[in-house]
């Protein structure tokens, strides 16, 4: 009997705080939230914990299309969900703790990369791209700073993060891929076909 990942991860109906211990410093911030290290009270794992504002998400199925992907997805270099929460102001994203700072920050750390690092960087930027794209996930939001280092050593696994602008991109009930018009991501680096409103995964 073959298990699906999303079917082992699931909201927890359990106050955040009763699970976890989150810690007052916050790691990152972006558009909707802040990411937070959380400690688990019984297992004493380090977690990531994003933090989203109820109130700054406008689109909720855009949203619950982001949880959809995190629970389907189950790579080494693509940033694991464990389970998520929802109080009253908030919604609470459990994953993977990484470390090692965004890919952006390492280029601008190391200046330029030699053959070796960049063709393994790459690999796993690839490996990760690929594996969403067979089951017909578009990111579209491919960027350095939506790469994180599990840790800071050298030789450190890449993650993909931030699936909010994420899409599912097989059309219903007919077998074909979908195009998609929606002109998202980051303007820098957005694609012609992007920018046309008429392309694929």
């Amino acid at each position: 009997m073959l298990i699906k990942k999303s079917t082992m991860i699931t909201k927890n109906v359990q106050p955040i705080t009763d699970v976890y211990n989150l810690e007052t410093k916050a790691l990152g911030s972006g558009t909707y939230g802040v990411v937070r290290k959380g400690i688990h009270k019984q297992t004493h794992q380090e977690r990531a914990v994003k933090v989203i504002a109820r109130k700054k998400i406008k689109n909720w199925e855009r949203f619950t299309t982001e949880v959809k992907i995190l629970q389907t997805l189950d790579h080494p270099n693509i940033i694991k969900l464990y389970e998520y929460f929802e109080d009253e102001k908030n919604v609470y994203l459990v994953t993977e703790l990484c470390e090692g700072g965004e890919l952006f920050d390492k280029i601008i750390e190391k200046e330029y990369f030699d053959e070796a690092y960049a063709a393994r960087t790459f690999k796993q930027i690839l490996n990760a791209i690929n594996y969403c794209h067979k089951l017909d996930i578009a990111h579209r939001d491919l960027k350095p700073e939506n790469f994180l280092f599990e840790t800071k050593n050298d030789k450190s696994e890449l993650k993909v993060i931030d699936f909010g602008l994420s899409k599912i991109c097989h059309a219903k009930n007919t077998g074909k891929i979908e195009r998609l018009q929606t002109k998202a991501g980051t303007p820098y680096y957005i694609s012609p076909e992007v920018l046309a409103g008429n392309y694929d995964k």
